[in-house]
């Protein structure tokens, strides 16, 4: 059964009184008090120590509580109790959101905090205050340090039962440091943290030259140093920031282009604007990738740890300019963000807006009265000390009297007067006799207290000088930044870069996608492929590149296709558009800078990369030569897929050799393993179909294979190489014997013969292990694509060589100019091994010429 209540009369002499107030004065003076709360005693940093109350009340609080960097940590609800329940009477999710903030090293510059446990990263919040452990760092110890020398003020809590002080000494300028960001009534603060070294600098220039202008401080502060780096685009709102207390720069992501894969370039960024997470940079790419309004990504990959910090990768797709996907990411997404600065702090309990100037003057002015009145204490102290110690050695002069007129009276007060009397002595002297242990009245004591009466005087002269110099005073504040400086400074992080203040990113001309320019795709003789930047010609000067040997040279374009011919008789298509392009170098290009042809085709044990050539309705007749002598030369003609057979191949043969010969004056040369050479028109072979099997091209004697076939101009210049050995031996290991012969030394054959012999072996020599013949001029290299100086071309056709301990790998003529034949040539050696696996990039020193 439910109870009803009633409300009890009120008493007889009760009389109602209604107040009238006026409404819109009453809410005025509720919001004013409001506000004058939210700026003083919340959201808006003191210009000298550059904390608001609560950072101040915590780092006060946990130096209370000794949590100093030496000794261990204890649960941040600890630190949180203490400072919510003597000093600061708000919420214990404000305090510890305060705390977290001072102990984050992505949010502040010099953290205050040292803590332990999961303090949140810049796309998650931190763990509870019951899991995570704090003390103060290193730095905070310089904002507390001479608290307990008067230096500040004190002043009542919220419930007037304890003191805090009112400002900490701050041995640095942390507003400046650290930075700072609120939201308060009607005004807000947003201050970009800076280096502490260049802080201090700007301080002490400040007081060493008072009247000095702003271009004069900004020589020591450039600009902010944002914790997590990145860059500054902009120098002139920072500039006015400086002057006025407003301004405004960009901040960009560092970001670098490299090759995620052989075949795929991709955008590494390393560091992201200040307060910008990775996810948050993910997140807005997908959105915009999946909106169709960036284009040009093919995939995105945090792989960023503790080892090597952020490594957010974006890779680029095919036949797009990651340069100009990079200007897109900085216009389209938090790559790139605006920071305003509102440097509003409190100056004497007023909100002043503040450039760099004033900011540094306010926080000089403090720190010289800190330490005025640091000296002050200390000097009271030892003067007091000095006062003593005085008396004691008055005491000890005349210890015997001292103690009779100690004995005779009747208590302490009386003792105290009498001491005051015969020896006159001060109260504070003569208490301090009474309390004396007779430990120390010996004689050791009595030197002791001369030694400190003596270095007393000495110090009390020097703090009196320091109190009535200035200048030594502002001296001894320079001296003391500069060692903070010293202690605690780290280099710059964050690039300053000037700009015009526009937009780069969206004034930018860079194509989105690569143009299909012509370009040049090389192949290495160690099996590295890459393309040029521009059309214009491989010279002959050009195949003595950097590193390596030219052995096949296309002309095509940056989304053309060529293909490769293997000794399997296979042909595979590959694109330009995936290769790396080699930056210009004078004609000579770098193909360390290439990429393995391993990355770009799967070859079959035992398979080898001859050379490249066009592929195409419009693709010149191709040329090749098998060991077992068969030749064919190839129609043009290429199916969809990626790869084909160009020759039907008996079991136990293999290409040796392949090159472009779609002129019918052109000559195609075999060299067998016996020392034979023939040479015949390319018109005695007639194009076939891809199915074809060939023609006979030389007959083989004996045990003789063809290990080398190749395409020679004979209106041109051309040479003959060959280098002989013994088969027995293991490949490359030894030079055995060159020689170098004229092209025109050996006579022209018709197909399918013998030809005339084109090396004589020595004692212990059984096969030639080298073989190659084209026109001029030729470059030879080791298997590691260090270039081989050869001999001059002289001597008979059918002459021995001269020993040589130089193992030669590839040879190669010049690449074809203006002249459609190609010169790069494949090198054949002892078996049909005429190519070499690829090597590891940059296997041999650049720059041989």
């Amino acid at each position: 059964m439910a109870r009803r209540t009633t409300t009890p009369p009120p008493p007889e002499d009760f009389e109602e009184k209604i107040v009238g107030i006026d409404v819109e004065e009453e809410m005025q003076n509720a919001f004013l008090e409001y506000s004058y709360s939210v700026i003083y005693s919340r959201a808006l940093p003191d210009a000298r120590d550059g904390l608001k109350p609560v950072q101040r009340r915590i780092l006060y609080g946990a130096n209370e509580l000794g949590l100093r960097p030496d000794r261990g940590h204890v649960k941040s609800q600890r630190v949180v109790g203490e400072v919510m329940g003597k000093y600061h009477p708000h919420g214990d999710q404000a305090i510890y959101d305060a705390l977290v903030r001072m102990a984050q090293p992505f949010t502040l510059r010099l953290p205050l905090v040292d803590g332990h446990g999961n303090f949140g990263s810049l796309d998650d919040g931190p763990a509870a205050a019951r899991y995570t452990e704090a003390r103060m760092a290193a730095a905070a110890l310089l904002m507390v340090s001479g608290l307990d020398e008067d230096t500040v003020d004190y002043v009542p809590n919220y419930d007037d039962t304890q003191l805090q002080p009112e400002v900490l000494p701050a041995a640095y300028p942390n507003l400046l440091v650290n930075g700072a960001a609120g939201i308060a009534v009607g005004m807000a603060t947003n201050m970009p943290p800076h280096n502490l070294v260049e802080v201090i600098g700007a301080a002490r220039h400040l007081i060493a030259n008072p009247s000095c202008s702003l271009e004069d401080l900004m020589k020591f502060v450039p600009g902010p140093d944002l914790p997590c780096g990145g860059r500054i685009v902009g120098l002139e709102g920072i500039r006015d920031a400086y002057l006025t207390g407003r301004g405004s720069f960009r901040t960009r992501a560092t970001a670098r282009i490299e090759s995620i894969t052989p075949r795929r370039k991709g955008i590494v960024v390393t560091e992201l604007p200040y307060l910008v997470g990775p996810e948050k940079v993910m997140d807005k790419i997908k959105d915009l990738v999946q909106g169709k309004k960036l284009q040009g990504i093919a995939d995105l990959k945090d792989l960023s740890d503790r080892a090597n910090g952020l490594q957010l990768v974006i890779e680029i797709k095919n036949g797009f300019n990651p340069d100009a996907v990079l200007e897109q990411l900085y216009k389209l997404t938090p790559m790139e963000e605006n920071f305003g600065i509102n440097n509003v702090a409190l100056v004497e309990g007023q909100p002043r807006t503040m450039g760099l100037k004033d900011l540094l003057k306010v926080y000089v002015d403090f720190r010289t009265s800190v330490v005025r009145r640091r000296t002050e204490h200390r000097l009271a102290k030892r003067e007091e000390r000095l006062h003593l110690v005085e008396g004691l050695l008055i005491a000890i002069v005349d210890i015997d009297e001292v103690i009779q007129v100690i004995r005779g009276s009747d208590d302490a007060a009386t003792a105290r007067t009498r001491l005051m009397e015969v020896f006159d002595l001060s109260e504070a002297q003569a208490t301090y006799i009474l309390d004396l242990q007779l430990r120390r009245l010996t004689k050791f004591s009595r030197i002791e207290l001369e030694t400190e009466k003596a270095e007393l005087e000495r110090a009390i002269e020097e703090l009196r000088a320091l109190l009535e110099n200035e200048k030594l005073l502002l001296k001894l504040v320079s001296t003391e930044l500069a060692d903070v400086a010293k202690a605690h400074g780290t280099p710059r992080r964050t690039v300053l870069l000037e700009s015009s203040g526009a937009n780069a990113a969206a004034t930018s001309t860079t194509p989105l996608e690569v143009a299909d320019d012509p370009c040049w795709v090389l192949l290495s003789g160690t099996g590295l492929l890459a393309r040029t930047g521009s059309a214009e010609p491989v010279t002959a000067e050009g195949s003595r590149a950097r590193h390596d040997v030219v052995v096949g040279a296309v002309r095509t374009t940056a989304r053309g296709e060529f293909g490769l011919v293997t000794s399997a008789g296979r042909m595979v298509r590959l694109s330009a558009l995936d290769l790396p392009t080699l930056p210009p170098t004078n004609g000579a290009p770098a193909l360390s800078g290439g990429a393995p042809l391993a990355a770009y085709v799967d070859l079959a044990k035992g398979e080898e990369p001859l050379t490249i050539v066009p592929i195409g309705a419009d693709a010149p007749v191709v040329a090749l030569g098998t060991a077992s002598g068969v030749v064919k030369r190839v129609t043009p003609d290429a199916p969809k897929t990626n790869d084909w057979d160009i020759i039907s191949l008996k079991d136990g043969d293999r290409v040796v050799g392949a090159a472009v010969a779609d002129r019918d004056d052109l000559d195609l040369v075999f060299l067998t393993s016996d020392a034979q050479l023939l040479r015949f028109p390319a018109k005695s072979v007639r194009p076939q179909g891809r199915s074809a099997a060939g023609m006979a091209g030389i007959k083989l004697g004996g045990f003789g294979r063809a290990t080398f076939f190749g395409v020679v101009d004979p209106t041109r210049e051309g040479v003959v190489i060959t280098s002989s050995g013994s088969s027995g031996a293991l490949p490359g290991t030894e030079g055995g014997s060159l020689k170098v012969t004229p092209y025109a030394e050996y006579p022209a054959k018709g197909r399918a013969t013998g030809g005339v012999r084109c090396h004589r072996f020595l004692k212990g020599e059984d096969t030639l292990v080298l073989a190659f013949a084209g026109n001029t001029p030729v470059r030879a290299a080791a298997a590691n694509g260090v270039a081989i100086e050869l001999p001059s071309a002289d001597g008979r056709r059918d002459g021995s060589g001269l020993p040589t301990t130089t193992v030669i790998a590839h040879v190669a003529g010049p690449p074809p100019a203006s002249d459609p034949t190609p010169g790069g040539q494949t090198v054949g050696q002892d078996g049909g091994q005429d190519g070499e696996a690829p090597a590891t990039e940059g296997a041999g020193p650049g720059g041989t010429e």
